[in-house]
């Protein structure tokens, strides 16, 4: 499974950006699909995920901001983040987790950077 993530890149403060990860499978047959952002010096985070049932969560920094969602049709879910802060800098990695049976329980996507600058 290959996940193909895009759409970094630079901001202003107050701005917007959406990423995208698209998948070389049907995301059918995908448990869970993920954006985690990771700046240097601090561990991976989930900032948005989104469940093969479309129930989403989302880190309580980017409520309200940043929305996630997915299009089956194109096996691609985005990341849609408005009001942009500099806090929100960082590397932004896509994860599948894969539903029972799958053989391979996660697969992550290259990261992609975004900049928001203030």
């Amino acid at each position: 499974v290959q996940l193909q993530a895009s759409g970094g890149g630079f901001a202003q403060a107050g701005g917007f950006l959406r990423l995208a990860c698209a998948a070389s499978i049907s995301i059918s047959r995908i448990n869970l699909m993920g954006w985690y952002r990771q700046v240097p010096g601090k561990q991976r985070e989930l900032v948005a995920g989104i469940s093969s049932s479309g129930s989403t969560n989302f880190l309580d920094s980017v409520k309200g901001r940043f929305t996630i969602s997915r299009d089956d049709a194109k096996n691609t879910v985005y990341l849609q983040m408005n009001s942009l802060k500099p806090e929100d800098t960082g590397v932004y990695y896509c994860r599948a987790v894969m539903l029972p049976g799958f053989p391979g329980v996660e697969y992550w996507g290259q990261g992609t950077l975004v900049t928001v600058s203030s």
